[in-house]
Parts: C-alpha cells; sequence; structure tokens
C-alpha cells in the first residue's frame, strides 16, 4: 500500500526546539513546516493546509490563541497546544478558542506523539469510530492514509485525501462546494470550482468501477457532492 505522510505545521519561536520537533517527526515519516512566528504561523497555514497544527502560545508578535481561533474560523485542522504556560486558565482558553489539546513543556516525546497520532486518527474518523471505508473493491483507511484495489496499492495525493476526509465526515450528506473549498484550499481561494472539479475527477477516476457513471462520489446539481460509501467496523480497540 502507499501512504500520503500527514504534513505537520510547528509554530514556535524556539529554533532549537524546532529542530528537535522536526527530527522527532520526521524520524517518525512526518512531513514538515516551521514557523517563529503567529503571523507567519497563520500564512503556513494557508498556503500548505496541514494536516495538523503544534503550536506554542507565547509567540514574539502575538498570542498563539488569536492564531488558534482565527485558523479556527475556517478550518478543522486539529491543533495541539506546546506551552510552558501552566495556569489552569490558560489552558481552558486555548481549548475554548478551538485547540484540541495541550502538552505543556518540557514534554516526554513518546507521549508527544501519542497526542499526536491520537488527534490525527481523531480527525480522520467519524464519530462512530470509523476510519475504513469502501467504494466497490477499493478500501480506503483515512487513519493510516493508504488505500488498495484488486489491483494493489492506490496512490492518492494529500489534498486528495483531504478532500475526501471532509465527504466522509458527512457520508450520506451533501457538501457544499464552498464549504471544501474553504476547508481544503482554505479561505483565500473561497470560488476556486475548478481545483475542486479536478481533484473530485481524480477521485473518481481511482475509486469508482466507472468515473463517468459516479456510485460514491455523487454531484448535487448546484450544490456540492455526496459521499455513498460503505464503512467498516473499527476493530483496532483504539
Amino acid at each position: 500500500m502507499t501512504q500520503a505522510m500527514h504534513l505537520i505545521l510547528i509554530v514556535e519561536d524556539e529554533p532549537a526546539l524546532r529542530n528537535i520537533l522536526r527530527a522527532l517527526f520526521e524520524a517518525q515519516k512526518f512531513r514538515v513546516v516551521e514557523a517563529a512566528t503567529a503571523a507567519r504561523g497563520e500564512i503556513e497555514a494557508r498556503t500548505h493546509k496541514p494536516d495538523l497544527m503544534l503550536i506554542d502560545l507565547g509567540l514574539p508578535d502575538g498570542d498563539g490563541v488569536t492564531v488558534i481561533r482565527r485558523v479556527r474560523s475556517w478550518s478543522a485542522v486539529p491543533i495541539i497546544v506546546l506551552s510552558a504556560r501552566t495556569m489552569e486558565v490558560e489552558k481552558i482558553a486555548a481549548l475554548d478558542a478551538g485547540a484540541d489539546d495541550y502538552v505543556t513543556k518540557p514534554f516526554s516525546a513518546t507521549e508527544l506523539l501519542a497526542r499526536v497520532r491520537a488527534a490525527l486518527r481523531r480527525n480522520a474518523r467519524r464519530e462512530d469510530g470509523t476510519s475504513v471505508w469502501i467504494f466497490g473493491s477499493v478500501q480506503v483507511d483515512l487513519a493510516r492514509r493508504e488505500a488498495h484495489g484488486q489491483a494493489g496499492s492506490i496512490h492518492m495525493t494529500p489534498l486528495e485525501y483531504r478532500v475526501l476526509e471532509r465527504l466522509v465526515r458527512q457520508a450520506g450528506l451533501v457538501v457544499r462546494q464552498d464549504q471544501l473549498i474553504r476547508e481544503v484550499w482554505g479561505p483565500d481561494r473561497q470560488g476556486d470550482t475548478r481545483s475542486l472539479r479536478v481533484c473530485i475527477k481524480n477521485l473518481r477516476n481511482k475509486l469508482e468501477p466507472d468515473p463517468r457513471r459516479p456510485q460514491f462520489l455523487v454531484t448535487e446539481v448546484g450544490l456540492g457532492y455526496r459521499l455513498r460509501a460503505e464503512q467498516l467496523p473499527q476493530t483496532d480497540g483504539s
């Protein structure tokens, strides 16, 4: 099987710590993007659409809570705070702003990796805990970012996985085009329906028995797309 490596955005002003985090994540086959300021963090989030953000609260040009709030206004990306601030009120403020988890410095590398993997799994699964989906003879594991069919492994790009993840979260329901564009490409690309259509076409070519007559990734004319696929129960106990 092929795996599209998750992209992690690290927003941290200490170069030494950024280097440690980059080495830690790259050793685990994650891709990494870095930002040293709040302003740069927002730019990188919009540009790269990471699968997870790791952010410090004490940044030189602003508070990380503000960055969290702004990113959360247009993206559902998992956000983990990594901060030396230990007061409960500060943790609550970060979580209320939209952070998913809070890790206090100094941290255990093993614990941080576990928190990151858990956040990525939660993001990939629906409320029922399902991450594996069936499209005819094709099986896609969104948590592992792997896909295979009768002919073997199927390569999907990180962008294609992000679109598919958004559709899975609302499987059976209409997902509007503007919502998909905002969450996958970012608010700056609002109205870029061409990129979305190209991505949907590529997904159909890889997942549909007959891409010209889609059974699973269905167009709702004038609205958006609806995902029709079978799900497998979660069996790994996590």
